[in-house]
């Protein structure tokens, strides 16, 4: 029996958290992309909290349509948030989802604003 799309992704984030954990020197960078939206998290896990996050659904980026130019400025908005809380090492939580199109241009975008990972 042939499961959803849904399915499938989370089949692939479950192997992406199995090696993927978030701790309080490299918190880890989550994204998660809908058709409309684009939401990104820097995230300790070990204390669970969420250090900073940025998406598309602010209002100074609301009126955009998601596109790359929209995920990579979400991905420089989080990236300096990040940096304000005091986190310059992070680790990549793809989400699922491919490395390419709209989530790589977020991890670019944090990457040139001072992230690393």
């Amino acid at each position: 029996m042939k499961g959803s799309r849904q399915d499938a992704r989370n089949r692939r984030h479950s192997r992406v958290r199995k090696r993927v954990r978030g701790t309080s020197d490299r918190p880890r960078l989550a994204v998660f992309r809908s058709n409309k939206y684009i939401y990104a998290q820097v995230i300790d896990d070990t204390d669970a909290r969420t250090l900073a996050a940025a998406s598309s659904q602010e209002s100074d980026l609301r009126s955009s349509a998601l596109n790359i130019d929209t995920a990579s400025q979400v991905g420089t908005l989080v990236a300096s948030r990040a940096k304000e809380a005091g986190v310059e090492n992070v680790v990549f939580d793809r989400g699922g989802f491919k490395f390419h199109g709209k989530i790589k241009a977020l991890a670019d975008a944090a990457r040139e604003e001072g992230l690393e990972f």
